[in-house]
């Protein structure tokens, strides 16, 4: 019975729609609403509304767009009872998106067995992150919390022809909503365990009398006290953040709507701690390897720790910008869209890395990243059988950080602590470049052929120096690094794709697409000797998809399902070397490597069913196979001291199976709707590292939730109640390897059983 809960979601995926027709003819009226905004959740409930999503960069049906393609509106949203985007966790099929290690405001995004989770800048994400058509360069900051969300759109595979840069996993596109010609409002506010409170605001309005003008403002108050606590009563891994953004839009005319947003987030929270998995040791220069911390992995977490760090040193961040988006409709036919973005990041965070009482891996970072960037897109559409866009891209992004590492536990002469600091300064500005074109031509009917590319060049120009300080007797061995790189990298990221719509409910499609990520330098190389061999090559991924989009005449039943296989190469590997052959001294070394070539084959099923009145059963099944074809590292080699052979088993956060089974009932009660859903969701075993180690890994898990919804009859009120986590599953979410310092090995988990009740009027 290891795989019940996954045999639970494919038997319910398939019996759902077995059954459908026969409980559709059983389906009785005694629920059937009859107040306004009941009638509406009625209709929401019989008939599955069209989906627009702008996966091309343009507005379609996404039931006939050629991407594997997820999409969720606001109300979807709260349905998974998400507050942040992390929250889509479960919900996409082969998607892992996570809070990203030792941070509170990072986010860890694997599309398909692709992505990257250092949270250092020298390293470019994965999965490509906008909101609003804006590149967020950084996944730091990403964490992005959902307070004025019109619907969020997750691309899988290489987006690399019509998306800023770096998108080789996929992307995740937030569109955030625009203020229209109809007053409308709301407030909200939520109290949970954990000392959860929230509080949510939304106003729009028209200005002037002619409506060419209108406004919005949408706010979010976000606090928790913390789910993990230390023994000395302090509480970690918690939640402060304000978060506002207000827009601006000029609609004159149908022939040209332009939008001004500006958006401000900040972040005050306590550390964010995990657990030792492995043995913490103490380098002594004269009795050899010591153990400080020996770990009981036999015991259930249970949320408590220690830290080194002083209860006042915590994480801050703020996150601004300012974008202008404008459209502009030159003719029938043409239209042009402009994108120009300027955005602001600035964080000081402290992070106990070995998340124990002792200083060996605690560490402060600190930078301040500025973007610039510019998009241009020239849209052509016959109103017939041929549609394309052409567009134009540049971004500029700097990234000065200081960082200080502190370890005075690390390493002792004869049972005698020997004070040790590293500092690093550093400084990153990457420019890219591209141009790109996509064309989509129904060359017979209903047979379209699309085809796209687009060009990049990406220029980085890094200087680095590192300063190790020794405490006496060792003071002679203090040293300065320098570092000082440039180097351009260009790449073609070609595109096309083949659909056939057998009929208005059915297509299928068969794609090629190329994703590209740029070369970087090591932000890790601290000695003379890695500083010479800093460099590291850019990665590329084929993807080869096949897909069918099915919708019942009678809208009541939906299906999205593909088949994929990724070619992924030079895939930059952050490693740890445990220590020089020979010598009692750890290397401290974290090379990045172009180490591997992988395959990666999977299918993915998106299902939902209307069933009766009020009834709704949706499910999201994923399958993936990642394996190494080739992984170039010397602790593969029989001869190498530190040889492994286990070490590169499994690709890190590709779990083989992901399934979702979600259900909602509408009853009409006192006039109005009352909603009642809950769902189930799992993963397979997930490995938390690219190096593998036992206890960075998560076995096969499964995530019970729960809520119940009333909405009454005018549409003024909406009072939610829910839980995440049901069951109090202790599960690892993310983990830090840094074996090379003190044998760090650090699991991060999931929130405990949570609870909440919250409250919304809307006028």
């Amino acid at each position: 019975m290891k795989h019940a809960p996954l045999t639970l979601a494919i038997g319910l995926a398939i019996g759902f729609a077995a059954t459908l027709p026969a409980m559709a003819q059983d389906a009785g009226q005694a629920n059937a609403p009859t107040t306004t905004e009941a009638k509406k959740k009625q209709q929401e409930a019989t008939q599955l509304t069209e989906v627009t999503v702008s996966a091309r960069r343009r507005e379609e049906s996404l039931e006939k767009v050629p991407v594997a393609v997820s999409a969720f509106s606001e109300e979807d949203m709260k349905d998974l009872q998400a507050t942040s985007i992390d929250g889509l966790q479960g919900a996409v099929p082969n998607m892992n998106i996570v809070q990203g290690r030792g941070s509170s405001s990072s986010v860890n995004i694997f599309i398909r067995g692709i992505g990257q989770p250092d949270a250092l800048q020298t390293f470019d994400p994965g999965v490509g992150m906008y909101v609003d058509d804006v590149y967020y360069s950084r996944i730091q900051g990403a964490l992005i919390s959902l307070f004025d969300v019109d619907h969020v759109e997750v691309l899988r595979g290489p987006q690399g022809t019509l998306y800023g840069k770096n998108s080789t996993g996929g992307a995740v596109k937030v569109v955030t909503k625009n203020p229209g010609a109809t007053p409308e409002g709301s407030v909200e506010a939520t109290f949970g365990n954990y000392g959860r409170r929230e509080g949510r605001f939304y106003g729009s309005t028209p200005l002037g009398k002619d409506g060419a003008w209108s406004a919005s403002l949408a706010g979010a108050i976000t606090r928790n006290d913390g789910y993990v606590h230390d023994y000395s009563g302090h509480d970690f891994n918690n939640d402060d953040t304000k978060s506002i953004r207000g827009k601006l839009r000029f609609h004159p005319s149908d022939t040209f709507d332009g939008v001004l947003a500006l958006d401000y987030t900040k972040m005050d929270t306590a550390l964010t701690l995990g657990q030792p998995v492995s043995r913490l040791t103490r380098t002594d220069l004269v009795l050899g390897t010591v153990t400080l911390l020996q770990p009981n992995l036999d015991e259930k977490y249970n949320f408590h720790t220690r830290t080194s760090f002083p209860s006042n040193d915590g994480q801050e961040l703020t996150h601004k910008g300012v974008a202008l988006n404008m459209n502009w409709k030159l003719s029938d036919q043409w239209n042009l869209k402009s994108i120009t973005a300027y955005r602001k990041l600035d964080s000081e965070s402290y992070i106990d890395i070995d998340a124990s009482q002792f200083e060996l891996g605690d560490v402060f970072v600190g930078f301040h990243q500025k973007q610039a960037s510019q998009e241009l897109q020239l849209a052509f559409d016959n109103g017939s059988n041929l549609q394309s866009v052409f567009g134009a891209y540049f971004l500029r992004e700097n990234v000065p950080s200081t960082q200080y590492a502190f370890a005075d536990d690390l390493f002792a002469i004869a049972g005698r602590t020997v004070p040790f600091l590293r500092t690093i300064g550093d400084d990153l500005t990457t420019k890219s470049w591209a141009g790109f074109a996509h064309v989509n031509w129904e060359f017979v009917p209903s047979w379209t052929l699309a085809a796209g590319i687009r060009y990049s060049r990406e220029s980085k120009d890094y200087d680095r120096t590192t300063s190790t300080f020794w405490g006496a007797p060792l003071a002679a061995l203090n040293e300065t690094v320098p570092l000082a790189r440039n180097k351009d990298w260009t790449a073609w990221t070609p595109t096309v794709s083949l659909q056939k719509q057998f009929d208005p409910q059915t297509m299928w499609y068969v794609s090629a697409s190329r994703g590209f990520k740029s070369g970087g330098f090591n932000g890790r190389a601290n000695s003379a000797a890695e500083a010479k061999t800093a460099e590291f090559d850019p990665e590329y991924v084929w993807t080869f998809e096949t897909g069918l989009k099915l919708r019942s005449a009678d809208n009541r039943l939906q299906a999205n399902l593909a088949a994929f296989h990724s070619n992924y190469k030079d895939f930059q590997a952050r490693v740890s070397e445990i220590q020089n052959p020979g010598s009692l001294t750890p290397t401290f070394a974290f090379p990045v490597i172009n180490a591997a070539k992988l395959k990666m084959d999977g299918f993915e099923a998106e299902g939902v069913a209307l069933v009766g009145e009020g009834t709704r059963l949706s499910t999201q099944i994923g399958y993936l196979k990642a394996k190494y074809d080739r992984f170039d590292d010397a602790r593969l080699d029989p001869s190498n001291p530190q040889y492994n052979p286990t070490i590169h088993d499994h690709v890190p956060f590709s779990p083989k199976w992901t399934a979702r089974v979600a259900a909602t009932q509408t009853f009409n009660l006192a006039g109005g709707a009352l909603t009642v859903g809950a769902d189930a969701s799992y993963r397979t075993e997930t490995w938390l590292s690219v190096d593998n180690y036992a206890a960075l890994s998560q076995k096969a898990y499964t995530l019970v939730g729960a809520f119940g919804i009333f909405d009454s009859g005018d549409g003024h009120w909406q009072f939610r109640a829910g839980v995440r986590n049901a069951t109090n599953k202790v599960y690892k979410t993310d983990g830090q390897e840094f074996s090379s310092v003190g044998n760090i090995r650090t699991a991060y988990y999931g929130m405990p059983r949570n609870y909440y009740a919250s409250v919304r009027y809307n006028f």
